[in-house]
């Protein structure tokens, strides 16, 4: 049973934002507002399921946007938000989750602080909100003239991820079908259950205009530091007719030996990204004492890798490799390579760069004994709070 379970609502069509497509997919900093609001929730040890309300006519874009991603298929959302939210979690209650995490997809910085404190809260409430104090002074406005100042003692501005005991909010979303409540909190506030408050985060902001979606871009920017890391790898020749390089295989007289597919310039790109992330090297993660990876492609390693990047919010920018070998000729198979290398990170073409050299004929490459590579990660990894 699933303790922990984000429900990530998207079905909206955010006619408030213009553009060839509703707000939750457009692009934040190289990926879609959507994706970053899921990859947030499946990043955090305290979620154990993420699961995602959508549009049908969206469908292509959904896909499109999870294409990498293991999830349950995603629930088509009703008329209003309120009905989205129902049929979420009806679809849920085969899991039966302790608790419930409601978010607006449109939300792409969720701090990984911010949602432990919804998880911890619900120990001791049925219902939690995150919450900002409001600062700044408020009118109340007719034909455009001030009527009144507002009290602003008490007032806090809701967000989301809102957090709930599963039971108690799916039967307050039974009870209260009015379609009128804006959010959850006043769905349970309806059906008489106390909502807590914990601290909000300002960054925590929802995309509904241009504005916004300029302004989470540089607080991604802000939140993030530039990480580089370099990889190294050597494989020797042996008997053979032909050898794999960035994932393109090669006609040659001999080929690279290794207990894996000795791609040498995906091993280097593995470690490159690994050692960015500080997360040790390749034959930690896949050891080559282990039988498993025996003749194993090594774009399974590098995936991983990739991964690991994603987990941690991170983003790559550039990949710089460069292959050192005497034989076979690297720059007929350059462009395959390079796209190969781009389409298993996940990168343009424009942001891989590959080249090769010789040794001039000194050193083993020289003699012609095997190929090196080297490469050169560069990504951006949040800090601080894991925004």
């Amino acid at each position: 049973m699933d303790s922990t379970v984000a429900l990530i609502v998207a079905a909206g069509r955010g006619r408030r934002l213009p553009g060839d497509r509703p707000k939750q997919y457009r692009h934040l900093a190289g990926r879609s507002v959507l994706r970053r609001s899921v990859d947030s929730f499946l990043a955090h040890p305290a979620v154990d399921r993420v699961k995602i309300v959508y549009n049908r006519d969206d469908d292509a874009l959904y896909r499109d946007a999870m294409a990498d991603l293991e999830l349950a298929p995603p629930v088509e959302g009703g008329e209003t938000r309120q009905d989205s939210v129902r049929l979420g979690l009806a679809a849920l209650a085969d899991h039966g989750p302790a608790k419930v995490l409601i978010h607006d997809g449109a939300r792409p910085i969720v701090p990984a602080a911010m949602i432990g404190r919804v998880v911890d809260a619900l120990d001791h409430n049925r219902a939690v909100i995150p919450a900002l104090p409001v600062n700044d002074t408020l009118k109340r406005a007719a034909d455009g003239v001030i009527a009144a100042t507002v009290d602003r003692t008490d007032l806090w501005q809701a967000q989301t991820p809102q957090g709930f005991r599963f039971d108690a909010i799916r039967d307050a979303h039974e009870t209260v079908q009015d379609g009128a409540h804006t959010d959850d909190a006043a769905v349970a506030e309806a059906a008489g259950i106390a909502v807590a408050l914990v601290a909000g985060a300002v960054e925590n902001i929802k995309i509904t205009t241009e504005e916004d979606l300029a302004r989470a871009g540089r607080w991604l920017a802000a939140a993030s530091e530039t990480r580089v890391g370099s990889g190294f790898d050597v494989h020797r020749f042996g008997p053979g007719d032909g050898l794999r390089l960035a994932g393109v295989t090669i006609a040659h007289d001999q080929a690279l030996i290794g207990h894996s597919d000795a791609d040498v310039v995906l091993h280097a790109v593995t470690d490159a990204i690994l050692g960015a992330l500080g997360a040790g090297d390749i034959g930690e993660h896949f050891p080559p004492s282990d039988p498993s990876w025996r003749d194993a492609d090594s774009a399974q390693f590098l995936r991983h890798a990739v991964e690991l990047m994603a987990a941690r919010g991170g983003r790559l920018s550039h990949m710089d490799v460069t292959i050192i070998c005497e034989r076979p000729k690297i720059s007929p198979h350059r462009a395959a390579m390079a796209a190969s290398l781009a389409n298993i990170l996940g990168l343009t073409p424009n942001r891989v760069s590959i080249k090769a050299t010789t040794t001039e004929g000194l050193g083993f490459t020289g003699r012609g004994e095997g190929i090196a590579a080297q490469a050169t990660a560069t990504l951006a990894l949040p800090n601080g709070d894991g925004i």
